[in-house]
């Protein structure tokens, strides 16, 4: 069940990187990158442990799934907010 949540999470820091790597932010960029090296370095060594267990994947890959679909919706969220207050205001 913790590969679930794991992958979540990966895939909410994957967005997060992609926001910031076309923004140029490259130093933020850099240390996101090395946070998600470290979270597949373990997911990783969980799967090869138990190779043979196919669920962990599927687990991981849900996990994936949903973290993606999170993030996609709270930034499209954001930018929507975002794009509402830099129109004009019409209250004339």
């Amino acid at each position: 069940m913790m590969l679930f949540f794991i992958g979540i999470i990966e895939m909410m820091i994957v967005t997060a990187w992609t926001k910031l790597v076309t923004k140029s932010q490259i130093l933020a960029s850099g240390i996101v990158t090395l946070i998600n090296v470290l979270i597949w370095y373990y997911v990783l060594q969980r799967i090869v442990a138990d190779i043979s267990n196919w669920r962990l994947v599927l687990l991981y890959a849900t996990g994936c799934a949903l973290g993606v679909v999170i993030s996609s919706y709270f930034f499209q969220k954001q930018e929507a907010k975002a794009a509402k207050a830099l129109q004009p205001s019409s209250s004339l």
